[in-house]
């Protein structure tokens, strides 16, 4: 298969184009007979990806691979919501966070991070427009003006800059042009929701093109505070984001400048007190969907800054293509919480109950968390076969550079910042052979090296102990000193993947990788007078095998694939508990297997009905591995005891691991005489998730369901659209997580969001 030319730099714009080039005009289809025009009207337009690193079908790739775009990508946001929106709207894909807008964490096939910290680290890659996003704050990063998203699954890095273990949710934003084109968006919805969004570009001269995208979503504050009787006292959020594309581009070179940046006013997660009874699972009288009961944590603020700029080149050579991508990614900012998700105004702990509430609070527990000047450079190298020859390659390098401060500041031990260096370089190679017309293999290495460091912010060149301000800013005990930590690993990773037609729409593959996530600090116990942790490096096996079809003249598409996999030494976090800590562990072995179906059938030429199907079995294997579970006694622990309030947990499924994850959409669209008037629905269900590494009666969900429907005109004379939408229209109130330290606290998800939107496209 030939490597396209410009094979990064104009992916997005060549995939834009392949797919327009299957249709047929309006000219051309005058001519054919009613039966062949018919058949045309009912066939799927081909999906380009770009997950080799070069423009192909979702067909032709050995991977098991699914895309987000158009029209169904912009109904998940059309009610501002966050990153978090593609949770369960894919096959394998999970997305949750206990840090408002502003820190998800991703997991793939039931693999992911559960820890909520600032420095976690995470085994899915989030990718921006090529370069990786690692803090979790540049992770959340809003998406506008986005061409199309893909979702990646299973172990990376033959052919990306950054090692991954469970794989990559990819981002391509729309890329300049030299045609003009433009649009404008305007939503106003409930909550006081107004959300404006819109782009501009086209050609400058005759090698230079230009494309500005703009963003501002708004939400009032619409939480009334039960304990000061304060009316919108917290829930709004205010994000302003924007990004400026330049690029040049002539016969054998071009430039893309892409520069980008993002302003939140927002609100943290909202932790609500005792809102699960012991033995149950289910929201009880305690909970409220408008309503909190806080004393302390300043409304939950969060406020965060992002600014970033990369710079891609790309020069053809004699049959090759030669690629550099250079990117710096700056964020700070901070957030705060009333974690215990109550009040508690008794300062001599006597208990009283009408001094706390909602229910039993043991004690106050408040948190700020500041993010401190996190930088990230980022350069990667390619070099890329671009020939119509049976073998294709590419072989790369990458390096990357973070360094970031985290202040946490609570109740009870003041201020204590700890800093957080990482540097990693790899070198990395793919290549691809055509052994036939039908049958190709490919083969991939990679070599990671990465260091890590950690620090306590204030330590003076003698050690001596630190003297930490109190909540009144006077002197406090002097805390404990922990050296500086340095870790580092160096490991292969592989691959190996063949693709095979059986027909000209059926295509059958298998692929077997192997992963490496390098030693992972968390220094946030520092903040409670615990030392920080460290977890070894992961390495991860995985086998799939799958089939990709194009059937009943292609009107339908039918993708599945079958998978296993091995984790050696999988890095955990042990968050809360009795001990109320954050600490890093390895479990011996992780252990998942399952399967993903991704479908869609133009059933007829006016309906689409689309969707997937993933089930996902995961399993911890350590015979010895303890943890504790939730503290004061407050839930109902279904694990063998270990003694000294501790637990086993071999044999329990990955923490926020969905077993089942069920989406269907649909599309119907009635002809009019200007345009049409169309219906889009979807519905996501997440099947039976444990919240933490431990298993309880109350930290559990099943069930969990979301829908949305969109009611639309869409008139083609004009190039405009109106739509009424709703967002969560049951009002479902899903239990999405918990805090085990204090109470029976939990969060849930997003509020339905009904609203209008408004959409002119300029050519």
């Amino acid at each position: 298969m030939k490597t396209c030319k410009k094979s990064v730099l104009a992916l997005s714009i060549q995939a834009s184009l392949l797919a327009a080039a299957m249709g047929l005009s309006p000219a051309l289809l005058a001519q054919e007979s009613d039966k062949d025009q018919a058949v045309e009207e009912t066939k799927l337009e081909r999906i380009m990806v770009t997950a080799q690193k070069r423009v192909q079908s979702t067909q032709e790739v050995p991977i098991s691979i699914a895309t987000l775009s158009g029209e169904k990508f912009d109904a998940l946001f059309a009610g501002g919501e966050d990153i978090q929106a593609l949770s369960g709207k894919i096959p394998g894909l999970y997305a949750e966070s206990s840090n408002g807008r502003a820190a998800p964490r991703f997991y793939i096939r039931g693999l992911g991070n559960t820890d909520f910290d600032l420095a976690a680290s995470q085994p899915v890659s989030v990718i921006m427009d090529d370069v990786v996003m690692e803090n979790v704050i540049l992770k959340s990063f809003p998406l506008f003006d986005i061409e199309q998203a893909e979702v990646i699954r299973g172990p990376q890095g033959t052919l990306f800059g950054r090692n991954t273990t469970a794989g990559i949710v990819k981002f391509n934003s729309v890329k300049p042009t030299q045609d003009f084109e433009a649009y404008t968006k305007a939503t106003v919805g409930s909550y006081g929701t107004i959300n404006v969004e819109g782009a501009a570009g086209g050609g400058l001269t005759d090698e230079l093109s230009a494309r500005i995208s703009l963003m501002n979503q708004n939400r009032d504050d619409y939480v009334n505070n039960g304990f000061t009787g304060e009316k919108d006292f917290t829930g709004g959020h205010d994000e302003k984001a924007g990004r400026l594309q330049f690029l040049y581009d002539t016969d054998a070179f071009s430039a893309l400048l892409n520069v980008h940046g993002r302003k939140l006013d927002g609100t943290s997660t909202l932790f609500r007190a005792n809102i699960l009874t012991p033995g149950s699972n289910e929201l009880n009288e305690n909970y409220d969907r408008d309503t909190v009961y806080y004393d302390k944590g300043d409304g939950n603020f969060q406020k965060y800054d992002n600014f970033g700029a990369s710079l891609t080149l790309e020069f053809d050579i004699d049959g090759m293509t030669f690629t550099s991508i250079t990117a710096q990614e700056n964020a700070d900012g901070k957030g705060k919480g009333d974690i215990d998700g109550g009040h508690r105004i008794d300062s001599n702990f006597d208990n009283i109950p009408e001094q706390m509430g909602p229910g039993f609070i043991p004690f106050d527990a408040v948190t700020e968390d500041q993010l401190d000047d996190l930088e990230q450079f980022t350069q990667e190298f390619r070099l890329a076969s671009d020939t119509t020859e049976a073998l294709d390659w590419q072989v790369g390098a990458f390096y990357f550079d973070s360094s970031f401060g985290v202040t946490s500041i609570d109740g009870f031990f003041g201020a204590t910042t700890v800093y957080h260096g990482n540097e990693s370089w790899a070198v990395f190679g793919q290549s691809t052979y055509n052994l036939t017309d039908r049958w190709d293999i490919t083969g991939g290495i990679r070599y990671t090296y990465d260091e890590k460091t950690f620090w306590v912010g204030q330590q003076n060149v003698d050690g001596v102990a630190l003297v930490v301000p109190d909540a009144n800013g006077n002197p406090s005990a002097s805390i404990q000193v922990y050296d500086p930590i340095k870790v580092d690993d160096g490991q292969v990773s592989w691959e190996l993947s063949s693709n095979y037609r059986l027909t000209d729409s059926t295509s059958v593959f298998g692929r077997v990788a192997s992963g490496f996530r390098a030693q992972s600090i968390q220094g946030r116990d520092v903040a409670f007078e615990k030392a920080p942790s460290v977890a070894d490096s992961e390495t991860i096996t995985s086998f799939e095998v799958g089939a990709k079809s194009d059937l009943l003249d292609d009107s339908l598409r039918l993708n599945g694939a079958l998978f296993y996999y091995t984790i050696d030494d999988i890095q955990l976090s042990a968050i809360g508990g009795e001990t109320q800590g954050n600490q890093l562990i390895n479990a011996d072995k992780g252990v998942g297997y399952g399967f993903e179906v991704d479908a869609e059938w133009r059933a007829t030429k006016s309906l689409v009905v689309g969707g997937g199907f993933s089930y996902n079995n995961t399993e911890l294997k350590d015979q010895n591995l303890l943890v504790a579970p939730c503290g004061s006694g407050a839930c109902t622990p279904t694990d063998q005891s270990g003694g000294n309030g501790l637990v086993f947990i071999d044999g329990n499924p990955f923490p926020q691991a969905p077993e089942t994850i069920l989406t269907v959409n649909a599309r119907y669209d009635i002809p009019v005489s200007t345009g049409e008037i169309y219906i889009y629905g979807d519905v996501a269900r997440q099947g039976e998730t444990n919240l933490f590494l431990y298993e309880s009666m109350e930290y559990r969900t099943n069930g969990n369901f979301e829908a949305g429907l969109r009611i639309g005109y869409l008139n083609f004379d004009n190039d405009y659209e109106v739509a009424l939408f709703g967002r969560n229209i049951t009002d479902e109130e899903n239990l999405k997580g918990a805090i085990d330290f204090n109470n029976l606290t939990g969060f849930v998800n997003e509020p339905r969001i009904i609203g209008v939107e408004f959409k002119k496209n300029f050519f």
